[in-house]
């Protein structure tokens, strides 16, 4: 029988194997790196992808931004630099402050809305049963996962002024009801579309119905992770829902919220397709968005795209301020904590 201990320096003995002989695992090779690089190493690839897709066309807005751009060069002319003469004229257009005002409302409004009311139907699911959760989820997930386009082509004939359903179930209304809410009890032909301030009030109806699926699911995974001693104890110290909310639903959800808060303001901020559809294109210059405006101004004849990257990336400069704030406010707020 093979002796597989060595004897210790100090007359002991070592339960190691003895050399040469094979143990049935390979000895593991070194990589030949500092442990401190084999980190960058494995994030290096998905760096590289995210550097080609994304950091490199950013690059090439910016840049764009301070070109005079155009046809000539799209056929291959080289591009005139023209400094910041984009940005002088983009601030002293009137367009442009009417699109920056549309958009900041509207996204106040809408991500305001969306949030209500997709942690309103996340609570409302976490409190019903399984199978009416998992029905309802499939149901608000259908609406979220619908096409921009199909949904924005869906509520123009909803709000269509002739052949629109809306139209007609205010019509159905008694006279003296649709009156007293409404001011009015005939509403045959309403141009629903026409008018900037209508047309956002529809976006804003289309938006929220399509976004607040999202937020209700996430909230109830959040509500999922909280245990439910909490809210029994909190019931039997005889605390109200509104307080039990407040106290330890909205303070546990706080990172959720966080995530959820800046994802709605950079969808709503650069909300383009429904609005695209709603106004009927480009010909309501009074519905712009920052968006929609870029689109004009890059691609109506003649095409000027170094004005449309200037406006893209001035509305990217106003979405990576407001999120850092947010997200440093919520990161002072923890650290005080």
């Amino acid at each position: 029988m093979a002796n597989t201990s060595t004897v210790a320096r100090d007359g002991g003995s070592s339960l190691a194997p003895a050399r040469g002989r094979h143990t049935g695992k390979s000895p593991r090779k070194p990589s030949g790196l500092p442990d401190w690089v084999v980190p960058y190493a494995l994030l290096l690839p998905g760096l590289v992808v995210i550097a080609g897709l994304l950091l490199y066309p950013l690059y090439q807005m910016v840049v764009m931004s301070f070109q005079n751009v155009g046809l000539r060069q799209i056929r291959g002319v080289p591009a005139e630099s023209v400094g910041f003469e984009n940005y002088q004229k983009l601030f002293e257009s009137e367009l442009f402050w009417t699109s920056l005002r549309n958009t900041v409302v509207f996204a106040v409004v809408t991500v305001a809305l969306t949030l209500t009311l997709g942690t309103l139907v996340g609570l409302l699911l976490h409190k019903l049963g399984k199978k009416m959760s998992t029905f309802l989820i499939v149901g608000i997930m259908a609406a979220w996962a619908t096409p921009q386009i199909a949904t924005a082509i869906i509520w123009r004939w909803l709000f269509d002024a002739e052949s629109g359903v809306i139209n007609w179930a205010l019509n159905m209304l008694p006279d003296w009801f649709s009156s007293l809410l409404f001011g009015r009890s005939d509403w045959t032909g309403e141009p629903w579309l026409n008018d900037a301030l209508t047309i956002y009030m529809v976006l804003i109806v289309a938006v929220v119905w399509a976004s607040f699926p999202f937020i209700a699911v996430s909230v109830l995974a959040g509500l999922k992770s909280i245990s439910q001693e909490l809210y029994e104890a909190a019931r039997m110290d005889g605390a109200s829902a509104w307080r039990i909310f407040w106290r330890i639903t909205f303070p546990l959800l706080k990172p959720v919220f966080a995530v959820l808060v800046v994802l709605s303001i950079i969808w709503d901020f650069k909300v383009f397709t429904q609005l695209f559809v709603l106004a009927g294109g480009t010909s309501n210059r009074e519905a712009f968005n920052l968006s929609l405006f870029a689109f004009t101004q890059a691609f109506s004849a003649p095409p000027k795209m170094g004005m449309g990257a200037a406006i893209a990336v001035v509305l990217t400069l106003i979405l990576l301020v407001i999120t850092f704030f947010y997200v440093r406010q919520i990161v002072k707020t923890e650290d005080v904590r």
